[in-house]
């Protein structure tokens, strides 16, 4: 794919509520808006075209762009912002196509945990070739925070999967939380309205993103007197409330067939010390879920393993709702190659097939959900 220079990757297209946010890195300053059909959407603020920045946001309906299947990015290089005549150059244009999630079965990639790697989680997440409709970067896909450039990895890696021609869900992590950085992540992630945790419709697939911060207390040594989860998840559990009051309008609406909770850390799983945190909350949380929401599939990372964790087993220790799929292992401890595993992950009319596949194509473990 040949992209103008101005382009630090394709765009990514991050799915959040009902819009999407087309996010385009750039590496110069520029002023930037999207064409969808008949319509435009600026990346402004109150009126005012925002330029500097290195990642732009266009955020547009999600009907809207489904109707027209493609979107035209338009921007102008700056070469001089001031009070008074402003230099710019001449208005450029690059049509992306874009492929909606309409029906079943649907496909997706599932990667988490890549710690700044590239080359082996886009190998191991090119499984379904051309034929993959949702890529999932479930956390920690930066090794930290602590570099701005840290965050190009998310869209070295969605760029090259995705093209800007379809879907892709993030989940934060908790290393993403640490860093000089960490405060200013959202500005180069999809949120709403700056809340990592929100849900989302793709076709017949509801989700909901969850976002359990930091894994220790606040006050472990390790933070530094630099987070505050313990606030924030109390905030997300009535955000969690506010859904079930509204499921005619999320969960429960016409078409949703299937129910998908994306979390970087498995909740319902209680580690050792320290990082046994939130045991009351995250039982709340599972019991949301199980009594209410009711999902298909969960999908977590953050343990560095694939395995499918079923409610009743040894690892359901605070009620689950449905299977918890652990679905990336960056292989750390493998001196000699670079492997990574991700989870190819297919959502059929009548069941759910999960395949662990490696970036050199070969499926580690099967499930038939």
């Amino acid at each position: 794919m040949i992209l103008p220079d101005v382009f630090k990757s394709a765009p990514v297209v991050f799915a959040v509520k009902d819009t999407y946010h087309i996010m385009v890195p750039v590496t110069c300053e520029t002023v930037m808006w999207v064409k969808v059909g008949e319509e435009v959407y600026y990346d402004a603020v109150n009126g005012v075209l925002r330029s500097s920045l290195s990642v732009h946001r266009l955020i547009v309906p999600m009907n809207v762009l489904n109707q027209a299947k493609q979107y035209t990015i338009c921007y102008r290089k700056i070469i001089q912002r001031k009070a008074y005549h402003s230099i710019t150059e001449s208005t450029e244009e690059y049509t992306f196509t874009f492929k909606p999630i309409e029906e079943l079965p649907i496909n997706i990639y599932h990667l988490s945990d890549t710690h700044n790697k590239v080359k082996s989680p886009v190998e191991a997440g090119r499984f379904f070739q051309d034929k993959l409709d949702l890529l999932v970067l479930n956390g920690d896909v930066p090794e930290d925070s602590s570099k701005l450039e840290h965050f190009d990895v998310i869209y070295e890696i969605a760029s090259k999967l995705t093209e800007g021609r379809i879907p892709v869900i993030f989940s934060r992590g908790n290393h993403d939380m640490r860093g000089v950085y960490a405060d200013k992540l959202p500005e180069y992630t999809p949120t709403d309205n700056g809340n990592s945790y929100f849900t989302f419709r793709l076709g017949p697939l509801w989700g909901l993103v969850l976002d359990c911060g930091e894994d220790k207390v606040d006050d472990f040594p390790e933070y530094g007197h630099m987070i505050c989860c313990e606030d924030f998840r109390r905030r997300e559990t009535e955000f969690l409330k506010d859904v079930v009051k509204r499921a005619e309008q999320e969960y429960n609406a016409s078409g949703v067939l299937y129910k998908l909770v994306i979390s970087h850390s498995p909740f319902t799983y209680t580690q050792k010390p320290p990082f046994d945190i939130e045991q009351e909350r995250y039982t709340e949380w599972a019991r949301i879920l199980r009594e209410d929401i009711r999902p298909d599939l969960m999908l977590c990372g953050h343990l560095h393993d694939t395995t499918v964790f079923f409610p009743g087993s040894e690892y359901d220790m605070k009620g689950q709702a449905c299977p918890v799929v652990i679905g990336s292992n960056p292989c750390l401890k493998d001196k000699e190659k670079d492997i990574f595993i991700g989870a190819a992950i297919t959502l059929n009319e009548k069941k759910i097939n999960i395949k662990f596949t490696d970036n050199d194509g070969n499926i580690r473990k099967s499930y038939d959900i």
